[in-house]
């Protein structure tokens, strides 16, 4: 499996970005997919998760009202609308893959088998 995130740069506060993933090498439908974001210095932490099958989705209180997940099936992609971002959401953002069972925990990281290698979001104030 592959995933590759993209999307990332530089953006004043305020901005928006939207952040892409592309997955590989698996049925990307059959998969529960999140967005987990690491600053520097701090462990990796949940962003957003988005269930297979139209099963729902989730939001760190971080983010809520301001991120907006979904996903392209027929594309394999993964998306991360993210609007009135702050300098508090510069980090590293991946994306994951999660083959667990339906309705399977989606918050951690120990949730995800597979990931991507991160884009980098630099808000400046």
């Amino acid at each position: 499996v592959q995933l590759q995130a993209s999307g990332g740069g530089l953006v004043q506060a305020g901005g928006s970005l939207t952040l892409s993933c592309a997955g590989s090498g698996r049925t990307f439908s059959r998969n529960d997919m999140g967005w987990f974001r690491q600053a520097p210095g701090k462990e990796r932490e949940f962003v957003s998760a988005i269930r297979r099958y139209g099963g729902g989705t989730f939001y760190s209180d971080s983010v809520k009202g301001r991120f907006t997940i979904s996903r392209d099936d027929a594309k394999n992609t993964l998306y991360l609308q993210m609007n009135d971002l702050k300098p508090e959401d510069t980090a590293v953002y991946y994306c994951a893959m999660n083959p667990g069972g339906i309705l399977s925990s989606i918050r951690q990281p120990t949730d995800y088998d597979y990931w991507g290698k991160g884009t980098l979001v630099t808000v400046s104030s």
